[in-house]
């Protein structure tokens, strides 16, 4: 599947909590209705992909390794993301991802994601663009 281009449009919601549920590998195995909503992508095109289908790229790739890092040592992380979706616009959420344990062991990961407020972005853009330029450099 190809990607989208970006564009510089917004696409804001107000209200429900996405969800979706991946293997060890970020591979997607579950998404509710809202995330199939907000993406722009029907379940048959989420499920079994790699969750990075709706990474935006200007989200820095440091970002992503902190967030697995964190999950791959059965640790809890929360924080802003920057999505892309189908139709190239973008949406921030706050982000909350923990691992999923069955019979004590680790068999995949859930994240739960609601509207970023726009507080908590306006403060946070300005440290994902210096993160993005150091990694270019």
């Amino acid at each position: 599947m190809q990607r989208p281009t970006p564009i510089d449009e917004e696409y804001t919601f107000a209200d429900g909590v996405i969800i979706s549920e991946t293997d060890l590998n970020g591979i997607i195995t579950y998404a509710n209705r809202k995330f199939i909503e907000i993406s722009g992508y029907s379940k048959e095109e989420l499920i079994g992909k790699p969750h990075s289908i709706i990474r935006h790229p200007d989200m820095p790739k440091a970002a992503f390794k902190e967030l697995w890092d964190t999950i791959q040592a059965d640790k809890e992380w929360q924080g802003l993301v920057k999505n892309l979706r189908k139709d190239g616009r973008y949406y921030w959420v706050d982000t909350y991802i923990k691992p999923i344990f069955k019979e004590g062991v680790k068999t995949g990961y859930i994240a739960a994601r609601h509207p970023a407020k726009r507080m908590d972005v306006l403060s946070i853009i300005n440290t994902y663009a210096r993160m993005l330029e150091d990694e270019k450099s």
